[in-house]
C-alpha cells in the first residue's frame, strides 16, 4: 500500500511537473514565433523596397548613361544636388558608377538573405557574395571620393554621416569576409546582416524623411527641411537600424519572453514606419523616372 501510495505521488508529482515544463514552453515558443513573424515582416517590406529602388536606379541613371543623357541628373537641383558637372567626365563616370552600384547593392544584397537560396543554391551564394562584397567596397571608396574630393562644396553634416558610414562599411566587410574564411558561419550571418543595414544606409536615409513627412503631416506638426530631424536622421540612418538588429540578436539568443515581445513590436513599429516612407518615396520616384518636375 505504501508503495501505491508513493508510485501515486511520484505520477503525480511527474505530471504537475510535465505541465509546468508546457506551461512553459508554449509561451517561449509563441515568443519566438512573434518574433520570427516580425523578422519575416521586416524582410519582405525590405525586399519590395529595394528592389524597386534598383528599378529605379537602372531606369534613371542607369538609361541616362546609355541615351548619354546625364545632364537628366540635374532634375534633383530643387533639393539642392547637381551630380551631373558638365566637362567632368571621371567625376560624372564616378557618380555613374556609384549610383548604378548602389542599385546592384539593393538587388543582390537582399538575394544572399534569404535562406532558401542560401541551402539550395550555395555555390550562387557564394558568387554572388563575392560581387557583392566588391561592391560595397567599391561604393564606400567611390563615395568618400565624391564627398571629399568632387564636391566642391566644404564638408557639411551629411559628408560626415556618408564618411562615417563609408568606414562602416569597410569595417563590416573585413569581418563578414574574415568570418566566412574561418567558417564561422553564425558569425558571419551577423556581420553580413550589419553590412546590409549600413550598405543600404542611403535608401534608409531618403525613406526614413518620407516616413517623417508624411507622419508628421498626419499628426499636425507641420514638418519641414532644416527640422532637427535632418540632422539626426544623417547619422540616425545607420545607427538606428544597427541598434534595432543588435536588439534582434539578443532576443534571438539571450532574452526574455518580455525582450523577445519587446523587440518584435519595435521591429514591427519600425517596418509600419519604413512602409509609410516607401509608400512616400514611390510616387517621387515614378516623378523623377517620368521627367516631371519635381514638387512636394
Amino acid at each position: 500500500m505504501g508503495n501505491d501510495y508513493a508510485d501515486v505521488s511520484a505520477s503525480s508529482a511527474t505530471n504537475n511537473s510535465s505541465k509546468a515544463t508546457i506551461q512553459k514552453v508554449i509561451p517561449n515558443k509563441l515568443a519566438n514565433q512573434t518574433l520570427k513573424f516580425a523578422s519575416m515582416f521586416w524582410f519582405v517590406t525590405t525586399l519590395v523596397g529595394q528592389w524597386f529602388f534598383f528599378y529605379y536606379i537602372m531606369a534613371f541613371y542607369g538609361f541616362s548613361v546609355i541615351n548619354d543623357n546625364m545632364q537628366a541628373w540635374n532634375r534633383w537641383e530643387p533639393l539642392g544636388s547637381t551630380p551631373y558637372h558638365a566637362g567632368d567626365f571621371s567625376g560624372n563616370l564616378a557618380f555613374a558608377a556609384h549610383a548604378i552600384g548602389a542599385g546592384f547593392v539593393a538587388f543582390g544584397g537582399a538575394l544572399q538573405l534569404i535562406p532558401m537560396i542560401r541551402n539550395t543554391y550555395p555555390r550562387f551564394h557564394r558568387i554572388n557574395g563575392y560581387i557583392y562584397l566588391t561592391t560595397v567596397f567599391c561604393l564606400a571608396i567611390s563615395g568618400f571620393y565624391l564627398v571629399w574630393i568632387r564636391d566642391p562644396e566644404p564638408i557639411d553634416l551629411s559628408g560626415v554621416g556618408t564618411t562615417i558610414n563609408g568606414f562602416l562599411i569597410l569595417a563590416f566587410t573585413y569581418f563578414t569576409v574574415r568570418n566566412a574564411v574561418k567558417r564561422d558561419i553564425a558569425s558571419h550571418r551577423k556581420w553580413a546582416l550589419r553590412l546590409f543595414l549600413v550598405s543600404n544606409a542611403q535608401w534608409i536615409l531618403r525613406v526614413g524623411v518620407f516616413s517623417y513627412l508624411i507622419t508628421g503631416n498626419v499628426l499636425g506638426m507641420k514638418p519641414a527641411f532644416g527640422d532637427p530631424f535632418f540632422y539626426i536622421w544623417t547619422f540616425g540612418c545607420f545607427l538606428l537600424p544597427l541598434m534595432m538588429l543588435q536588439l534582434f540578436f539578443y532576443a534571438e539568443e539571450k532574452g526574455t519572453k518580455a525582450v523577445k515581445y519587446s523587440a518584435s513590436s519595435a521591429l514591427c513599429l519600425l517596418t509600419v514606419l519604413m512602409m509609410i516612407g516607401m509608400i512616400g518615396f514611390t510616387p517621387f520616384l515614378l516623378m523623377v523616372m517620368s521627367n516631371q518636375a519635381i514638387t512636394f
